[in-house]
């Protein structure tokens, strides 16, 4: 069953809900880092993917569509991946309120997001090289 609970009532810090919270330097530093690191990276990742795929759209002649769309899929998958990973940042910066009432701190690490991400790799560039033998034939 869904709570009705909103997440800004629902992360908290200091005892301090997630949305009136007061940050301090050390702790906006550490957003910040993890922002440009994860987040960033993940976006300009996904942004490369699509201006990669734009010009092989547009330059390459009509046999390497297929590779310029596996480009844009894989694109729209890191940014797929870069949402769930921006949506999994809350927890790692503030304790949840259970059902029962109890603040929790539970540490996960992004193995999951890493998984996905590399299956997601894997899965493209088997996909590239199947395409690229197409080509030959």
């Amino acid at each position: 069953m869904f709570s009705t609970v909103r997440a800004d009532d629902r992360f908290r810090l200091r005892l301090h809900r997630a949305r009136s919270i007061q940050l301090t330097d050390d702790e906006l530093v550490e957003i910040r880092a993890a922002q440009r690191t994860f987040e960033g990276a993940y976006i300009r990742t996904s942004l490369s993917q699509f201006a990669f795929a734009l010009i092989v759209l547009k330059i390459f002649t009509s046999e390497f569509y297929s590779i310029g769309a596996l480009y844009a899929v894989f694109g729209a998958g890191v940014l797929a991946v870069s949402l769930y990973r921006r949506a999994q940042g809350n927890k790692q910066f503030f304790s949840e309120v259970g059902d029962d009432g109890l603040n929790r701190k539970v540490f996960r690490t992004s193995g999951n997001v890493v998984i996905v991400l590399a299956a997601l790799s894997v899965a493209a560039y088997v996909s590239l090289l199947i395409l690229t033998l197409r080509l030959e034939t």
